[in-house]
């Protein structure tokens, strides 16, 4: 059970507008930690002695860690308060960020990015927890999910031009060093902005946290190998086929569990499970969209990094726009089941318009337009089935809801990622680059489409 309402009520007596700050500056950097690494790579490899293969899990340590941790991170934040859980992920982050930089060699930057995923396992669902903590039965809550949801888009693109200019005139390590002093002044100012987190009694499910921890981080290992190695071979059908067992051990360990990582019957709480399905195919269609918009600038148009960074600018600022002011209006008016599938199908048509664009084409008739359609959708889709993942589930459990839609998040990217580089990929080869990256898109239309079509069976109100 959690602590007292006096707890939450002086937690809600702290200065929202610094919470918020710091809550969007945690959502800005996990997922800027993500993209900023990009254009800094080929200098990674040259400096650290890294093989090709290798290279990717520079990328790939951080994305297994973060997926495979956010769960019980979650719960973590229940158990112990989220504020707590909030600094420790920003002081694994700030050392992994550290060590990042100060690497040597291939072995150390990749525990060190596995350090920064961790610290970002740890923070993503403590944020959630304390915007739901600080916000929650205020009129500011709706606006507070929609800045948060918009910080994420700000973080990718942020990334691509930070990446860009770091390391052109600091250098690589830079595009780690980045992340301390903002690490440092959140850490400072926590304290202030954020009273003491509510708290539930209980012990952690060890045996559930480490199958079902071990079952996730081989899961998505396997799934951002696939596109390397193949889906038939060795190297990844073997941690795919222990990732499941492991995972079907979790299930069985939660059912019988006296005190489970993750409750059964949380899942059967009205509209959770519907919202987590609705953000697994976001995550799916949005990441790869947008992964293949960024090559298809480079690659297709001939954009440099940086110019595809600034072609990226009005595609960011519409959702922020849309996130912030057009998707909460609408949604006190229209209720989040029409939001989240206008959204979808809006993110479905832009998908597939892009699926046309042609090598060479233009920017401002093949791609603009339809970006932005794909943008609207994001911004009506996301907030709203966010924030019903958060707010359905009882108050004890805020930390592993957030925790667990996270999770559904993460992995439906890195699923819809892997199976959409593969196609874009058996398709790119035999017919060139361009018909790869429409295929993907076609790809990411179809999981969008299929949101359009999933929400309205699962995010209906009951009575």
């Amino acid at each position: 059970m959690s602590t007292t309402s006096p707890t939450v009520a002086r937690a809600r007596t702290a200065p929202r507008g610094l919470a918020l700050s710091l809550i969007a500056a945690a959502q800005f950097v996990v997922i800027m930690d993500t993209s900023i690494i990009g254009v800094a790579l080929p200098d990674m490899r040259r400096d650290l002695g890294f093989s090709p293969d290798a290279l990717s899990w520079v990328f790939n340590a951080y994305v297994i860690a973060f997926g495979g941790l956010l769960l019980l991170g979650g719960r973590l934040a229940d158990l112990f308060g989220a504020r707590r859980m909030f600094t420790t992920g920003w002081a694994l982050l700030l050392a992994g960020s550290v060590a990042a930089g100060l690497a040597g060699n291939p072995a150390i930057e990749i525990t060190a990015r596995a350090v920064q995923g961790a610290g970002a396992a740890l923070i993503a669902p403590a944020a959630l927890t304390l915007l739901m903590t600080t916000f929650g039965g205020t009129p500011q809550l709706p606006r507070a999910f929609a800045v948060y949801g918009a910080a994420a888009p700000i973080g990718g693109t942020a990334g691509v031009f930070l990446g860009g200019v770091l390391t052109e005139y600091l250098g690589w390590p830079w595009v780690f060093y980045v992340t301390v002093p903002i690490a440092l002044a959140i850490l400072l100012l926590t304290p202030r902005a954020f009273g003491p987190s509510p708290r539930s009694t209980g012990r952690i499910d060890v045996l559930g946290a480490v199958t079902g921890t071990a079952g996730l981080a081989l899961t998505v290992f396997a799934i951002v190998r696939a596109p390397e190695a193949g889906w038939a071979d060795a190297a990844t059908i073997a941690p795919l086929a222990v990732g499941v067992a492991l995972l079907v051990a979790f299930v069985i360990r939660q059912l019988r569990a006296a005190e489970p990582l993750l409750r059964p019957g949380l899942l059967r709480t009205p509209l959770l499970g519907g919202a987590n399905l609705a953000q697994l195919l976001l995550g799916g269609a949005w990441i790869p969209m947008w992964f293949f918009l960024n090559l298809h600038l480079q690659n297709a148009l001939g954009a440099s990094a940086f110019a595809a960074g600034a072609a990226l600018i009005p595609m960011t600022a519409l959702i922020v726009i849309g996130m912030t002011v057009v998707a909460p209006r609408l949604a006190a008016r229209w209720g989040t089941l029409p939001m989240v599938t206008i959204g979808f199908a809006l993110l479905a048509a832009g998908a597939l318009w892009l699926s046309f664009a042609r090598s060479g084409g233009s920017y401002l008739l093949d791609v603009l337009p339809a970006s932005l359609v794909a943008a609207a959708g994001m911004a009506f889709a996301f907030v709203p089935s966010l924030s019903t993942a958060i707010a359905s589930a009882p108050v004890a459990e805020s930390g592993v809801a957030s925790g667990l839609v996270n999770t559904s998040y993460q992995v439906g990217s890195a699923l819809g990622l892997a199976v959409l580089s593969a196609v874009s990929s058996s398709v790119g080869a035999a017919n060139g680059d361009a018909s790869g990256f429409s295929a993907a898109f076609a790809g990411a239309a179809a999981v969008a489409a299929a949101g359009a079509i999933a929400a309205p069976l699962t995010l209906r109100p009951r009575r």
